[in-house]
C-alpha cells in the first residue's frame, strides 16, 4: 500500500479522495491554486503545494508542476478524481515514465476508449450492443452525407473526443446536415483540439442508464448495478438516482454482463463506467464509457455497501477486489442532487460569492459531499457545483420523501443556489412516477 498520495484535483472530489486515504491510513498531498489557498481540501490534506494561478490551464491542468509536486513531497501516487487530468493519456504516460502510480486506468485503454468512435468499434467487436451508425469518424461532407442515408433520420452528430455534452448535434432532416456537421466539428475543436465527429441513429425518448464496473489488474471485473442519469439539462446530468425505475433483474443481469465484457475487451483496470441508451422496448445500446471516477459513485456506494474510492487506490497499489460479483447485492434505492451555485431564472448563471450562511441537512441516509463552509468564497474560476446531496432509503418512494425534506432543509445564503430547482424536479409527477427520459428535462424546460 502507498505510504503518500497526492490528489490532482479540487473540490468535493479532492476532500472524498483525501477522506478515503485516511481511513486507509494513507498520508495526502492537496495541490492547490492561487484561488482556492483557502480551499476546503488545502486546509486538511497532510501537506499542501501551490502549483499556480487561477486558470486551470496554469493550476490544475499544469502536468509539470503536479508531478513536480509529487516528487518534493515524496508521494508515491496520484488520484485525478474526475475532471482535469483524469482521462488524459499524456499525463499517465508522463506519471510512469516518473515512476508515480496513476489511480485509474493506463494510457492504452484511455486512448482506445477517449475516443468515442474507436471505442464504438471495440464494443461492437466485444459483442456489446451498439447503436447504429458510422463505423469511426466521417471523413467529409460527402461521406456524412452518404452515411446519413444508411442511418436515417433524426441522427445525432457527436465529437469523436467529447465528453460532457460538447460536440453533439440532433439533425432531423437532409437539409440541416451539414451546418450541424459543421458546428459539431468546430465546437469539438474548441473543447478538445480534435475535430472529428462520428454519427449515429438518434434514439427517440431513450434512457440514460450507466453501469458502474470495477477491475484489478489480474483480470478480475464485477459491476456494481446501474444508475439512471436520464434527468439532464443540455446532455449536463442534474440528478443520478440507483437502481433505475425501469429496472428488471433479467434487464440488470444482461446489461452488467455486457459491461464485464466491455471492460475485459479493452484490458481495463480500476473504476470505470459504461453508459448505455435504453429505448422505450429495453434496448439498450452502448454510448461510451467513462475511464474514470463519476460525479455520481455515491449512490452506487450507498445501495451496494462498496466503497469505490477506496477500493481505487487498493487496485492501484497492486490488490485484487474485495468482493466478488456473487456477493454484490442492491439494497434499497439511492437519489442525489447536484447543488451548484447557479441561478436557475436567469439562464444558470453562476453566482461566485462568499457563502454567509450554511446549514447542511443531516439524519439516517443522508450523505453531503462538499468542501464549502460558512465563510468560504467562491470563486468564478471552476465548475458551479459546490455539493452533491445523497439520500439513501429501503424504496424509492421512501427515498423521494427523504430528499425533499433533506432539499428543504438545506440553507446557503450570500449566493444564488439551484436547491429550489433541484426541489421542484423531486416533487415533478413525471420525476415520482419513474417514466422520465432523457428528453423529458429539456421538454419540460422547453430549451
Amino acid at each position: 500500500m502507498f505510504n503518500k498520495v497526492l490528489i490532482a484535483n479540487r473540490g468535493e472530489i479532492a476532500v472524498r479522495i483525501i477522506r478515503a486515504c485516511r481511513e486507509l491510513g494513507i498520508k495526502t498531498v492537496a495541490v492547490f491554486s492561487t484561488a482556492d489557498k483557502n480551499a476546503l481540501h488545502a486546509k486538511i490534506a497532510d501537506e499542501a503545494v501551490c502549483i499556480g494561478p487561477a486558470a486551470t490551464k496554469d493550476s490544475y491542468l499544469n502536468v509539470k508542476a503536479i508531478i513536480a509536486a509529487c516528487e518534493i513531497t515524496g508521494a508515491e501516487a496520484i488520484h485525478p478524481g474526475f475532471g482535469f487530468l483524469s482521462e488524459n493519456a499524456d499525463f499517465v504516460r508522463m506519471c510512469k515514465k516518473c515512476g508515480i502510480e496513476f489511480i485509474g486506468p493506463d494510457a492504452e485503454s484511455i486512448d482506445m476508449l477517449g475516443d468515442k468512435a474507436s471505442a464504438k468499434a471495440t464494443m461492437k467487436a466485444a459483442g456489446v450492443p451498439v447503436i447504429p451508425g458510422t463505423d469511426g469518424a466521417v471523413k467529409s461532407m460527402d461521406e456524412a452525407k452518404k452515411a446519413a442515408e444508411e442511418i436515417g433520420y433524426p441522427l445525432m452528430v457527436k465529437a469523436s473526443a467529447g465528453g460532457g455534452g460538447r460536440g453533439i448535434r440532433l439533425v432531423n432532416s437532409a437539409d440541416e446536415l451539414e451546418q450541424q456537421v459543421t458546428a459539431a466539428q468546430q465546437e469539438a475543436l474548441n473543447f478538445f483540439g480534435n475535430d472529428e465527429v462520428y454519427m449515429e441513429k438518434f434514439i427517440i425518448n431513450p434512457k440514460h442508464i450507466e453501469v458502474q464496473i470495477i477491475a484489478d489488474k489480474k483480470g478480475n471485473v464485477i459491476h456494481l448495478g446501474e444508475r439512471d442519469c436520464s434527468m439532464q439539462r443540455r446532455n449536463q446530468k442534474v440528478l443520478e438516482e440507483s437502481p433505475s425505475p425501469i429496472m428488471t433483474p433479467e434487464l440488470r443481469e444482461k446489461m452488467g454482463t455486457a459491461a464485464v465484457a466491455a471492460a475485459k475487451a479493452c484490458g481495463y483496470h480500476n473504476a470505470g463506467t459504461i453508459e448505455f441508451l435504453v429505448d422505450d422496448d429495453r434496448n439498450f445500446y452502448f454510448m461510451e464509457m467513462n475511464t474514470r471516477i463519476q460525479v455520481e459513485h455515491p449512490i452506487t456506494e450507498y445501495v451496494t455497501g462498496f466503497d469505490l474510492v477506496k477500493e481505487q487506490i487498493k487496485i492501484a497499489s497492486g490488490e485484487e477486489l474485495s468482493e466478488k460479483q456473487e456477493n454484490i447485492k442492491l439494497t434499497g434505492h439511492s437519489i442525489e442532487c447536484r447543488i451548484n451555485a447557479e441561478n436557475p431564472d436567469f439562464n444558470f448563471r453562476p453566482s461566485p460569492g462568499k457563502i454567509q450562511a450554511l446549514h447542511i441537512p443531516g439524519g439516517p441516509g443522508i450523505r453531503i459531499d462538499s468542501a464549502v463552509y460558512q465563510g468560504y468564497t467562491i470563486t468564478p474560476y471552476y465548475d458551479s457545483m459546490i455539493a452533491k446531496l445523497i439520500v439513501h432509503a429501503k424504496t424509492r418512494d421512501e427515498a423521494i420523501k427523504k430528499m425533499k425534506w433533506a432539499l428543504s432543509e438545506f440553507i446557503v445564503e450570500g449566493v444564488d443556489t439551484n436547491i429550489d430547482f433541484q426541489l421542484g424536479l423531486i416533487k415533478d409527477e413525471v420525476f415520482e412516477s419513474g417514466k422520465y427520459d432523457i428528453g423529458y428535462l429539456g421538454r419540460k424546460m422547453k430549451l
